[in-house]
């Protein structure tokens, strides 16, 4: 038989965790951007004073 029948890596339960853990990276990483980026720069008073006290804590530069 010359066909291989072995699964790939992600059909395995090792590369599905993998897999999953990729894409959950990835929407953490584009969500927190936004959080930061979005409220940091956002122009409503009532916005940038909700984030003001964490963004100076951590050093962002909001004005």
């Amino acid at each position: 038989m010359d066909a291989d029948t072995r699964p790939t890596s992600a059909a395995t339960p090792a590369g599905l965790a993998r897999t999953q853990a990729v894409a959950a990276g990835a929407v953490v990483l584009l969500f927190g951007s936004f959080l930061l980026f979005g409220v940091g720069f956002a122009q409503p008073e009532t916005i940038h004073n909700a984030a003001h006290d964490t963004r100076h804590s951590f050093t962002f530069p909001c004005h």
